[in-house]
């Protein structure tokens, strides 16, 4: 063992603080172990009831025409996710484009949007029209209005209000945080404020963004009344495998308008091509419940430790989560810093190299990002990034494994403590 420590700098007093805190820690991984295997379960039974077959793993090409294996795929998701239908593909190029495609597919010239979360995450801003750009949702006269949270959670009345004072035609709820220092939003505060909405105007589309919180909990949002649901396939759902892709799922007539927006009018989900990606779609997902554990365990150790070295964190390591971000709270640049250097030394790809704060496409502030992944942009592999603005939190995201997890972390934290 002496060995590997050495090679990282990791001093005794790291190591055994890392080791110390994984152990009161075995109640709070029980738990995420049990969702897991629930999870699993969900995911083996959609398989089978498939019947997904090794013929699905074959490949289209042009039009894509007559890709049995990509049907399977979306009736594999749909089943998973809870919802009629669900469309997933490669030319989903993120989150964010999957977001997008949903919105300019849904809202029409003269219909409103109305995000109850606050400020959507920033790289939607010109997508929606916060910032100005002349290709945004404002731009072809679609409205948008937002309700900011309160105390963490939602504000009924001003919901209630607005409702019953104006046609809204879409509710947008990002659930994770983004770059905020708010709660996420977990799948109780969701119950209630669906029925609440529903009561009140049951046409009202609702749209979750659910990017990191798949498999976090045990029900989707859709089970629980929502309309349809977005996500990426580069964060839980693939699993650290799929090297590209996203997903929309939901109603089936959403799903189709999505698929229309996504490829044209008339043809929708009967083309694209899958150019041999069928294969890391349903590995990724058949891995996805167990790697997303690994990130909250990971995610829990980080909270507890860097507690323990006087830090401030959102989520506490024994808090209810929904999502596999975790906060931590340094105060000042140079620590935030730092500790995303460190993450950038414990990861696989491209230790050796510096992360610096730079201009990032989507972004108000300079971002500091560390992401040593095999796919660009994957947080599901173990990342940490923040912008730098007071309070300087760092956002850290994943590991595919708990092992290289706490590896990193104990790197991390040697390298915030040496500067």
């Amino acid at each position: 063992m002496n060995k590997y420590l050495e090679y990282y700098g990791i001093s005794e007093k790291v190591y055994n603080l890392v080791i110390e805190s994984e152990k009161e820690l075995e109640k709070e991984f029980k738990e995420v172990d049990n969702i897991s295997f629930l999870n699993s379960m969900k995911v083996l039974q959609a398989f089978n009831e498939v019947g997904i077959s090794e013929n699905d793993f074959n490949s289209s090409t042009g039009y894509g025409y007559d890709d049995l294996g990509r049907e399977d795929i979306e009736k594999v998701f749909a089943k998973v996710l809870g919802g009629e239908a669900s469309l997933v593909r490669c030319n989903l190029i993120s989150g964010t484009h999957a977001l997008s495609t949903t919105l300019f597919a849904l809202l029409r010239p003269n219909d409103t949007m109305l995000s109850i979360t606050g400020i959507p995450y920033d790289t939607l801003h010109e997508v929606i029209g916060i910032k100005e750009n002349n290709s945004s949702l404002i731009s072809f006269g679609i409205k948008y209005e937002q309700i900011d949270l309160k105390d963490n959670d939602f504000d009924y009345d001003k919901i209630e209000n607005t409702l019953k004072s104006k046609k809204i035609k879409l509710i947008e709820i990002q659930r994770s945080k983004g770059y905020s220092t708010r709660k996420s939003i977990d799948i109780e505060k969701l119950i209630k404020v669906i029925k609440f909405i529903k009561n009140i105007d049951k046409n009202v589309i609702i749209m979750i963004d659910n990017c990191y919180c798949e498999f976090v909990e045990e029900v989707s949002p859709l089970e629980i009344g929502a309309d349809i649901i977005v996500g990426s396939l580069i964060k839980n759902l693939g699993g650290g495998i799929s090297r590209t892709g996203g997903y929309i799922a939901g109603k089936k007539e959403l799903v189709y308008l999505c698929s229309e927006r996504l490829n044209m009018p008339g043809e929708a989900g009967e083309v694209g091509a899958t150019l041999g990606i069928n294969r890391e779609f349903l590995l990724g997902l058949y891995h996805a419940p167990y790697v997303v554990a690994s990130s909250i365990k990971t995610a829990m150790l980080t909270s507890l430790v860097l507690e323990k070295l006087g830090y401030n964190v959102e989520p506490k390591y024994n808090e209810h989560r929904c999502d596999i971000v975790q906060n931590i709270i340094f105060g000042n640049k140079a620590d935030l810093i730092n500790y995303c250097r460190g993450i950038q030394k414990g990861s696989a790809i491209d230790s050796n190299a510096t992360p610096e704060p730079t201009d990032m496409p989507g972004y108000s502030d300079q971002i500091i990002m560390a992401s040593g992944s095999f796919t660009q942009g994957s947080s599901i592999e173990i990342s940490c990034d923040g912008p730098i603005r007071e309070p300087y939190i760092a956002y850290q995201q994943g590991s595919l494994t708990y092992d290289y997890g706490k590896i990193a972390v104990m790197i991390a934290v040697t390298n915030l403590i040496k500067k």
